[in-house]
């Protein structure tokens, strides 16, 4: 019978701890999807920041790593079809471009309904962020679309004008057909006979080459990235203010799969990733307008006065929003007060108060 010795027992016990693996990584995998183009700024940005930033942050804890699998460009869902992609779990993790879903995300439209107060994409990203924080409302909308808010951001720094035909002041909208995507086309209201035409920022170049509108509102980063210069080489500087628009969510049931560490990181990621893409639109901001100006676009810039006329010839589409919002049971007025305040205090003031019945 063998003398094994302690010395000679914990040797061997070392060795063999040395030779098993080291605990290895679990794999979590993730489908995103986004019916845009990878050209298209937020999505890039999701590519090359949002997901380096989540594997790094999860590789630190040496817990969990993910498996991605990016679906763009209408492989999985069109530009109007992600809300409902993401619901139905065709994609685990979705960008909304909520301006789409008014009826069903009406609290998303808070800046949209708030035009001429900041043209800051840093600013309302996040005022409206922080609302969706302090209210229930936006988390309420997503919930009952079986999905979780991650952030808001915003990826325009202004909408403008971008017109086939020289203008060079509001009155010359008149009578125009002009191209928007959802609440903007409210702001038409105040200018006599404009005709507001629903369509999405990819459809945007061939409605205006088509001469099935006059103007699209967009804005110059977009104008830069769809090439709108060769079709409407005439950009109307309004200034209509910055607008929330996409809006990272998770699909519910994938949410309560995910290990709690995981969550955590994507959570963090999402308001890292709404100040990156916020800065990015506005240091393209003026670089995207000098690109408009190089390919043949010319701008003209909009008077105090005749912005402020525009905005006044509104019907209040802030106090709607309030009193649709007041009739579904949540906050909107105090909602809309908080927003209004919070761009106050980081400088930006309307040129019409919203606030005002």
């Amino acid at each position: 019978m063998k003398n094994w010795t302690t010395k000679t027992l914990m040797g061997a016990a070392l060795a063999t701890a040395m030779a098993l693996p080291a605990a290895a990584q679990q794999t979590v995998s993730a489908v995103v999807i986004d019916g845009y183009p990878d050209r298209a700024l937020w999505v890039k940005e999701f590519t090359n920041f949002f997901i380096p930033e989540v594997d790094k942050r999860l590789a630190e804890a040496g817990e969990y790593k993910m498996s991605w699998q990016e679906n763009y460009g209408g492989s999985i869902v069109k530009p109007k079809g992600v809300l409902e992609g993401v619901q139905l779990g065709l994609g685990d993790i979705g960008i909304v471009t909520t301006i789409f879903h008014s009826s069903k995300l009406p609290s998303q439209g808070i800046s949209g309904s708030t035009p001429f107060v900041a043209s800051d994409a840093r600013a309302v990203a996040k005022a409206v962020d922080e609302i969706a924080r302090e209210f229930p409302a936006m988390n309420n909308e997503f919930a009952a679309q079986n999905q979780v808010y991650l952030a808001t951001g915003v990826v325009l720094d202004t909408y403008q004008l971008f017109c086939t035909q020289e203008v060079s002041s509001i009155t010359d909208l008149e009578g125009k057909k002009i191209a928007g995507a959802g609440l903007n086309l409210r702001y038409l209201e105040g200018i006599k006979d404009a005709a507001g035409v629903r369509g999405g920022l990819t459809d945007f170049y061939n409605m205006l080459q088509t001469g099935l509108v006059d103007c699209g509102m967009l804005w110059p980063e977009a104008a830069k990235t769809f090439k709108i210069a060769e079709v409407a080489p005439y950009m109307l500087k309004a200034d209509l203010g910055a607008v929330n628009s996409k809006t990272i969510t998770v699909n519910a049931d994938y949410w309560a799969g995910l290990p709690d560490p995981v969550k955590e990181v994507l959570q963090e990621v999402a308001i890292a990733y709404r100040d990156h893409v916020a800065g990015i639109a506005m240091d393209r901001a003026a670089a995207s307008r000098d690109a408009y100006v190089a390919d043949g676009g010319t701008i003209v810039e909009v008077s105090a006065e005749d912005r402020a006329a525009w905005a006044n010839a509104m019907p209040n589409i802030a106090q709607e929003w309030a009193a649709n919002l007041n009739d579904r049971g949540e906050a909107g007025t105090e909602m809309l007060s908080a927003y209004l305040g919070k761009l106050e205090a980081a400088g930006y003031t309307g040129v019409r108060d919203w606030t005002a019945e």
